[in-house]
């Protein structure tokens, strides 16, 4: 519904969706916070076992979808975030279909359009070399975070804020 060019900026497993989505002709650039990026024929699962995760605390549920053990999630999750926030989320997260993170991946939309990332250099969940690789393929512009979590959009605002109107200003130059 957008009139205009856009920027899609995602977290997490949300940057599967925008590899997908990204391929609409409005879209801009892709910022990716903390993201999967994956390539044709690769899922985010996939991609978690060539750079393993730290964290262990993922709790698979009989019902197909997956969540964070709370009592875990402060130090896997939202580790640079003040404690009572952290439980907070943790006892308030949404369980996730475990079948978003096998979703195979078709033409990615990084591969023709620019894109941002930014590394969280303390994820626990998803490997930072992982989201250095990801980086890298898709010839992101790339900004390290030192001390950053999984939580990373939260416990540094500004620095998100900061690659997320980067993004938006170089593409607009190259869209005039």
């Amino acid at each position: 519904m957008q009139n205009g060019p856009c920027i899609l900026v995602a977290h997490s497993y949300g940057g599967a969706i925008i590899t997908v989505a990204g391929n609409n002709p409005k879209v801009a650039g892709l910022v990716y916070i903390a993201a999967h990026a994956p390539n044709t024929g690769e899922s985010e699962g996939g991609n978690g076992k060539l750079y393993p995760s730290a964290y262990k605390s993922l709790q698979k549920g009989a019902d197909g979808f997956d969540y964070i053990n709370p009592l875990k999630f402060s130090q896997d999750f939202a580790a640079d975030l003040p404690k009572e926030q952290a439980e907070f989320e943790a006892n308030s997260q949404m369980p996730t279909a475990d079948a978003v993170f096998h979703a195979i991946i078709q033409d990615p939309a990084w591969k023709a359009k620019p894109s941002w990332y930014m590394v969280a250099k303390s994820d626990h969940i998803i490997n930072p070399d992982l989201e250095r690789m990801y980086a890298k393929r898709a010839n992101s512009y790339t900004v390290e975070i030192a001390g950053a979590s999984h939580s990373v959009y939260e416990s540094h605002p500004k620095e998100v804020a900061d690659l997320i109107k980067k993004a938006a200003t170089q593409s607009r130059k190259k869209n005039q």
